[in-house]
């Protein structure tokens, strides 16, 4: 979906930026932990700054601690009064009747992670109080997150035994969760909210408005002047702002480009619905199309369909028939007539 560039020159802040804009796509947005990985693999110097500032005059935005979640101001479950806008406060406790408070994030509480591989025991409590960063942290490395978004919310309400739920109630007030606010915000304009701060050295203030990959493979603040080599990154997936069937799509993807967009994992489709919101139509095609004949799915790539992300089940009896993505909601999958016209995803 996209790839890390290191330049070995010595740039401030804002002319990386420019250049990574101007020779590639921009500077390096950093969405999970994956990510991370590949990021340190492609950095041979450190420091080297990754596209991450401070907008220190912009409100603050909440953010869910998993990657590609959105926060939505409409559905939230704050307690009365909350948040109230105390600038220490960036973190968020779930209180035992299930409302939300804000709290400072290097207070040491007890946490929910969230573990998206075992679908009988979805949520864990862990006791070991830990400040908001390395609860984090251990969630991301012992789970998948902390528990984020409402859905998980509900589920978690729903789900769990009773021992677990009194245990909640009665022994302990409050957890944290992966909700979390700040004012920094990714040069490319995504929405992603995945953070890797070293908290042994980070500072957040208005002299070190700028983020850098460090020696340790986390990131610390700089000042957004020094003269460093930095990061871009060159993206292979272009939304295409133009109306057409699923067929007129495949061959504007195959002319210009190279094909409709692949999604082959959970990465791939954050990467990819989060363009969908400069989508202009509901619905966007992807190279995932159904072939009566043979009665499957299949990418144009010819990718198996492994990963999957359907809105219902598969319908299997319906020729004529190619797959799109939602451009709103939890952006699954839908299955749409071919002749429907809808903007659409190339890979580059």
């Amino acid at each position: 979906m996209y790839e890390y560039k290191y330049i070995k020159f010595d740039m401030t802040w804002t002319e990386a930026q420019e250049y990574c804009r101007k020779n590639h796509t921009d500077l390096a947005t950093v969405t999970n932990m994956t990510d991370v990985k590949r990021l340190n693999q492609t950095a041979k110097q450190r420091p080297a700054w990754i596209g991450l500032k401070n907008h220190t005059n912009s409100n603050k935005i909440w953010h869910w601690s998993l990657p590609g979640l959105s926060f939505n101001n409409n559905e939230t479950h704050w307690r009365w009064g909350e948040p109230n806008n105390d600038g220490s406060e960036l973190c968020v406790l779930l209180k035992k009747n299930l409302t939300w408070v804000d709290d400072p994030c290097n207070n040491n509480q007890r946490f929910i992670c969230y573990n998206e591989t075992n679908a009988s025991q979805n949520f864990h409590l862990i006791e070991t109080p830990l400040n908001w960063t390395n609860a984090q942290r251990y969630c991301r490395e012992n789970h998948t997150d902390l528990i984020s978004g409402l859905q998980q919310l509900d589920q978690l309400n729903q789900t769990w035994n009773d021992s677990m739920k009194e245990k909640l109630a009665i022994t302990i007030t409050h957890v944290f969760i992966g909700l979390f606010s700040d004012a920094w915000a990714w040069s490319d304009e995504s929405s992603f909210s995945f953070r890797n701060w070293d908290q042994q050295r980070y500072k957040d203030n208005g002299q070190h408005g700028c983020a850098v990959l460090t020696d340790n493979g986390m990131w610390n603040t700089n000042d957004c002047g020094q003269t460093i080599p930095f990061i871009c990154y060159e993206d292979h997936v272009i939304l295409i702002n133009e109306s057409r069937t699923w067929e007129e799509a495949l061959y504007y993807c195959r002319h210009h480009y190279n094909d409709l967009v692949t999604i082959t994992n959970l990465d791939d489709q954050r990467w990819v619905q989060e363009k969908t919101k400069n989508a202009t139509t509901p619905y966007v095609w992807t190279g995932l199309r159904y072939t009566c004949t043979l009665g499957f799915w299949f990418w144009v790539s010819d990718e198996v369909v492994r990963y999957k992300n359907w809105a219902s089940p598969e319908q299997v009896n319906e020729c004529d028939m190619s797959g799109a993505m939602e451009t709103g909601g939890e952006h699954k999958w839908v299955k749409k007539h071919d002749e429907e016209k809808f903007n659409f995803f190339c890979s580059k």
